[in-house]
């Protein structure tokens, strides 16, 4: 949300100095709420500015770009790694404790979405690869597209 300008903050301080109103009728003429005007009024009081703070800065990233890197190479490496386990492995190998949403929505930033695959893929059973014929068609007995299985 963007901070109030400074030309309503000075008219709201104005206006309270000069009697026109109490807080909570200023907060109403001027359209804002009375938190907002108790709040410029304690800011006033203790920093002696009406100026908004500043706004956002965020936080650090919690990965730093070594710590993607080696995410990196771990589903580069072993691609059915689970998250958890590469939660772990940051945190051997960087110190850098991770939960398993923020390493998915890393995941996602990097481009590295992952499809699991099954132990029975792994094993090379045929009958869980894509490349497996199709099972053929069968119908209701009676129906005129009927096909025999023998």
């Amino acid at each position: 949300m963007k901070a109030y300008s400074m030309d309503l903050r000075q008219k709201i301080v104005d206006a309270y100095d000069r009697k026109q109103g109490s807080q909570r009728q200023l907060a109403e003429a001027f359209g804002v709420s009375r938190s907002f005007v108790e709040k410029l009024f304690r800011q006033r009081r203790q920093r002696g500015s009406l100026a908004p703070k500043p706004q956002g800065g965020g936080h650090k990233p919690l990965l730093d770009p070594q710590a993607l890197e080696l995410v990196r190479q771990l589903v580069q490496q072993q691609p059915d790694l689970t998250h958890q386990e590469l939660c772990d492995a940051v945190y051997q190998q960087e110190g850098i404790r991770v939960s398993v949403p923020t390493m998915c929505t890393w995941l996602q930033r990097l481009g590295l979405v992952r499809k699991k695959v099954s132990p029975r893929q792994r094993a090379g059973h045929p009958q869980d690869t894509a490349s497996s014929p199709p099972l053929p068609a069968t119908h209701w007995p009676g129906s005129p597209n009927q096909v025999e299985i023998h």
